[in-house]
């Protein structure tokens, strides 16, 4: 597996996607009656995602601009499905899973029986790339 970078004005070594390692579990376990197997079944997404950017800092043009819309519109695209979920009125209309790839992957778990855990990696300071 490799993963694509690329050199920004912030950034030398740039992530130019989002990506995605999923693990599927499935254990048999012995019914309590002791008659059969119950299959429980896990599924563990690993998610990396590309940062957000703007193009005027980035000095991005052509492929790497396009790649950069591609990113912040994912990114866009996971803002609104979380905003939705928490929005008690916006959750019982519609939650725009479809509005990317990236949230169609992670649909079924971001809503309904799923338990989501969130690690952030924050620059410290606008102003400055570190």
């Amino acid at each position: 597996l490799s993963r694509t970078v690329a050199g920004t004005l912030m950034n030398t070594q740039s992530s130019r996607s989002h990506s995605i390692f999923t693990l599927n579990i499935r254990q048999r376990v012995p019914r309590e009656s002791g008659e059969g197997k119950d299959l429980i079944r896990a599924k563990f997404h690993l998610v990396d995602l590309a940062g957000s950017e703007r193009a005027k800092r980035t000095g991005n043009i052509g492929v790497r601009l396009k790649e950069s819309v591609n990113i912040n519109s994912g990114l866009l695209a996971l803002g609104n499905v979380i905003s939705a979920l928490g929005d008690e009125r916006k959750r019982a209309s519609h939650v725009p899973y479809r509005q990317s790839k990236l949230t169609r992957m992670l649909q079924d778990s971001l809503g309904g029986n799923s338990r989501t855990v969130m690690v952030a990696c924050i620059s410290p300071a606008e102003g400055k790339p570190y």
